[in-house]
């Protein structure tokens, strides 16, 4: 008689039944009471972030008489693009020197960043980590501690107030985080790459023009838009380094709203939403790619 084994039923088999679908569909749907909170507190942190946004929107399509603090959860009682025209006939000049402080900013720090990066993951020199840390301890001082001798320097050195202080400030700082960031990214490069070019006699420049800098836009996208979103938002630098008439739109945007006293609400509503658009764009077309870099300096190979 020859003898019947049984072998045990795959898990996906199992599935396959309708026993096996109903389990599953039971395990992967639905509503449970935890999946019911989870979403309960996203929902309730995304109306607290909506919240500002929506007076922010409402308020700048309210007349002088509608904008009001009593009012500012009410729509408008009469539809205005006033407001709007008002704020960007007064922010628009400094828009515009914005737009020429921080893409210089941005590019050149990204530049000197992703040099450093690469010396200092790819390059054993004596006191290599030293220098990194010396350079990383600018991460972490406040600039309002620095701002006095900073102003100092700068009237020392008789810099120009306006556009090209700020460029060459924005600049410097940003260095630290930038060199912070290439570097965890070169360091997941695969050490085969840089050797090959070391055989076929490239030196440093061209070994990093020609290999790492071609694979390095990952890197380059987080490093510009973080570069972009903080130059564009300073304000203490404003203040001290330019004017209203050569300053950022965060000096004007203080400006329009008369420092802390508020005339006209419905303009300074609209003023900021303004200023702030340019930020809000770069993160919705580039906020995936913003994510994808950090994410691929994460792991090392």
């Amino acid at each position: 008689m020859t003898a019947v084994t049984t072998q045990p039923v795959p898990p996906q088999e199992v599935a396959g039944t309708p026993a096996g679908r109903g389990r599953g569909r039971r395990r992967g749907g639905g509503f449970t009471l935890a999946r019911t909170l989870r979403y309960a507190a996203l929902l309730f942190f995304l109306l607290v972030v909506l919240i500002p946004v929506y007076v922010l929107l409402v308020t700048s399509f309210k007349g002088p008489g509608d904008a009001s603090p009593a009012r500012a959860w009410s729509l408008p009682t009469s539809w205005t693009l006033d407001n709007w025209e008002a704020a960007w006939t007064t922010l628009s000049p400094a828009i515009w020197r914005t737009l020429q402080m921080v893409v210089p900013s941005a590019l050149i720090a990204a530049l000197l960043g992703s040099v450093n990066g690469f010396v200092l993951s790819r390059w054993s020199f004596r006191g290599a980590n030293l220098v990194f840390t010396l350079i990383l301890f600018g991460m972490f001082i406040p600039y309002q501690a620095v701002i006095i001798p900073l102003n100092e320097l700068v009237l020392e050195l008789q810099l120009p107030s306006g556009i090209p202080t700020l460029i060459l400030l924005h600049s410097v700082f940003g260095i630290p985080i930038t060199t912070l960031i290439f570097r965890n990214y070169y360091q997941t490069v695969p050490h085969e790459l840089v050797e090959a070019a070391r055989i076929d006699g490239a030196g440093m420049l061209r070994t990093y023009w020609s290999v790492i800098l071609p694979i390095s836009v990952p890197s380059f996208v987080v490093v510009l838009i973080w570069q972009f979103t903080s130059a564009w938002n300073d304000f203490l630098f404003a203040v001290f380094f330019s004017s209203s008439q050569n300053g950022p739109v965060t000096l004007a945007l203080n400006n329009l709203a008369n420092g802390a006293l508020l005339q006209n609400y419905g303009v300074s509503m609209a003023g900021a939403l303004f200023a702030s658009l340019p930020t809000l764009v770069v993160y919705i077309v580039l906020g995936k790619y913003f994510i994808g870099g950090l994410m691929s300096g994460s792991v090392k190979s």
